[in-house]
């Protein structure tokens, strides 16, 4: 393990309010919760990048424990009480699992939008490190000047809208072969972590109603071992998708701002969530 430090980020909001610490995606950075963020403004907002990822690129091997130390360790630095409310999404859900299960004293509620816990039928080669390595030759690295590729993935496989184009571009074009296989290796591979029966943080469990089944029986999963767990579907609506729910922290952030803030304040959800 490399290791340099403490993880970068971003803060926002005024230095005394609730904290949120949001825990980015796979491949992307703690930018893609601005449009989420912009709608917080009373809440103190933590958008680190987590290992092997932007401003953190030096902090490596990714692995969901490494990053949920190093998130830890942030929260720990940066809050008054070492607690804040702690918000994930995709691989971001996945490390908020593992820091449930290491470091459950630093949560004080949480947000765990789409985290994998199951194998996705049809998607074993994606736990190989060698098939991975061909993946990112064949399927990224001749790509990474095609600005009409980049868009064309930006849009219909991560549902990043046009403002963030410069941010994915830079993150697209920048991601190695190593930190592609780490990353996809890790969030494949990932599983109902030991621990999780300790960690009393209310917690809200998400995925879209479109996405894969595993993904929904994963929240099934960790609303059966999390104490104080509450468990939804995402219904975006007619004409959604599955990328659309999986990432509606940037393709629906009003929403996702609710959400945020109807959980933290012990609120009733917004009528687009169906109980399990």
């Amino acid at each position: 393990m490399t290791d340099h430090g403490s993880l970068a980020f971003q803060t926002f909001g005024p230095a005394n309010a609730p904290t949120i610490v949001f825990l980015h995606g796979g491949g992307v950075g703690g930018w893609m919760w601005q449009s989420v963020i912009e709608r917080l403004p009373e809440y103190r907002c933590l958008a680190p990048d987590l290992p092997e990822h932007g401003g953190s690129h030096e902090i490596s091997p990714f692995s969901m424990e490494l990053a949920a130390q190093k998130v830890a360790e942030l929260i720990r630095e940066q809050t008054n009480g070492g607690a804040a409310h702690v918000v994930g999404l995709s691989e971001g859900a996945q490390v908020a699992v593992a820091l449930l299960a290491t470091a459950p004293e630093t949560v004080e509620k949480a947000i765990v939008s789409s985290a994998l816990l199951r194998p996705v039928p049809g998607m074993g080669w994606a736990s190989s490190s060698t098939a991975l390595a061909w993946s990112h030759r064949l399927g990224v690295r001749p790509f990474t000047n095609s600005d009409w590729w980049i868009r064309l993935n930006m849009k219909y496989a991560a549902g990043v809208p046009d403002r963030f184009y410069a941010n994915f571009k830079h993150d697209f074009q920048n991601i190695t072969e190593s930190e592609f296989v780490n990353l996809v290796v890790a969030n494949q591979r990932f599983r109902l972590p030991s621990g999780l029966e300790n960690a009393t943080a209310p917690t809200l469990v998400v995925a879209g109603r479109k996405e894969y089944p595993a993904m929904k029986q994963s929240v099934r999963d960790l609303v059966a071992v999390l104490p104080r767990a509450t468990g939804g579907l995402l219904n975006l609506g007619k004409g959604s998708s599955m990328g659309k729910e999986h990432n509606w922290a940037m393709t629906a952030p009003e929403l996702f701002a609710q959400t945020a803030r109807a959980w933290i304040e012990d609120k009733p959800l917004p009528p687009e969530f169906e109980p399990l």
